[in-house]
């Protein structure tokens, strides 16, 4: 492998999704691990990366005009923790902000379904982390109709368009958001099911892991192909240049970690952030302000 940083952004480009009207979820294998070798250089990639997303996050917030948001959907056990965990070790806590979003609360209930997630929004020059999201509602809801049921819309505008009026809503939103410095990237980790019952199984035998096993995994798992024909609707209707999906293959996790790495990395170094630059007023008070310390 002759330049591993140069295949590691080609790797964003083979998984980004910014037309989702041809996109197969089957075209895409859970168990990709990029060209032949890659593997032995993944150690350094990342390292290096997360050193240089540290950079570009001084610089985001230093600049202070745009903010970066980092969506992650997946099935259980596709690594979604670690890979938040792994890529994001290096950047300053004060300018970024992981949100983890369970089942609504009765307040939540009460809004329409981006008021949880709008709430959240990254401020400029911060990076927002969205653990789930406003995706659910086309996600997990489609596959569990009770949900919407309890959600108390108008019966009038409970119809079989709901889910083509979400994701237009989801577009618009994500638009807007972007037309006004949020730069939006989205993640599926697309783990295999022969892999999340490798996962599962593991959990269950191990002690430290146990706690994080639910029983409801299973009787989600049992609704495999219903979820993985919403995941291919969604990135179908809501894939855009502005706010593109990444479907990241997830059966191996440093392959997984080191195209998300590469992503984040790509989006940000595409704004050509830069340290503000002083102006003359600002440059004569430092000068004043050095002197005095000099002084004393």
């Amino acid at each position: 492998m002759t330049n591993p940083e140069k295949i590691g952004r080609r790797l964003v480009n083979r998984y980004l999704v910014t037309d989702g009207s041809k996109f197969r979820l089957k075209d895409v294998k859970p168990g990709d691990d990029g060209p032949r070798g890659l593997k032995r250089h993944a150690e350094a990639l990342l390292k290096g990366g997360v050193e240089r997303l540290s950079k570009l996050q001084e610089l985001l917030y230093a600049q202070d005009r745009w903010s970066l948001l980092l969506i992650f959907q997946a099935m259980d056990a596709a690594g979604k923790d670690g890979t938040i965990k792994h890529v994001m070790s290096g950047v300053n806590p004060q300018g970024t902000e992981v949100y983890s979003f369970k089942a609504p609360t009765h307040e939540e209930l009460d809004h329409d379904f981006l008021w949880r997630t709008t709430k959240r929004m990254p401020e400029r020059g911060r990076i927002g982390v969205f653990n789930r999201s406003y995706y659910e509602e086309v996600l997990v809801v489609r596959v569990h109709p009770e949900i919407l049921a309890a959600q108390r819309l108008p019966p009038p505008l409970v119809t079989k368009q709901i889910w083509k009026e979400r994701f237009e809503d989801i577009n618009n939103f994500e638009r807007y958001a972007s037309r006004n410095g949020t730069i939006i990237r989205k993640f599926f980790l697309h783990v295999s099911k022969g892999e999340q019952k490798r996962r599962f199984l593991k959990r269950v035998e191990d002690p430290i892991k146990r706690w994080k096993f639910s029983k409801t995994d299973l009787s989600e798992r049992e609704r495999w192909d219903e979820y993985m024909d919403a995941y291919e609707s969604v990135i179908r209707h809501t894939s855009s240049s502005w706010a593109p999906w990444v479907v990241v293959p997830a059966d191996h996790k440093w392959f997984a970690r080191l195209v998300v790495a590469r992503t984040v990395i790509d989006a940000l170094e595409e704004l050509d952030l830069r340290f503000p630059a002083l102006d003359k007023a600002a440059l004569r008070d430092l000068a004043v302000a050095k002197a005095t310390l000099e002084r004393k």
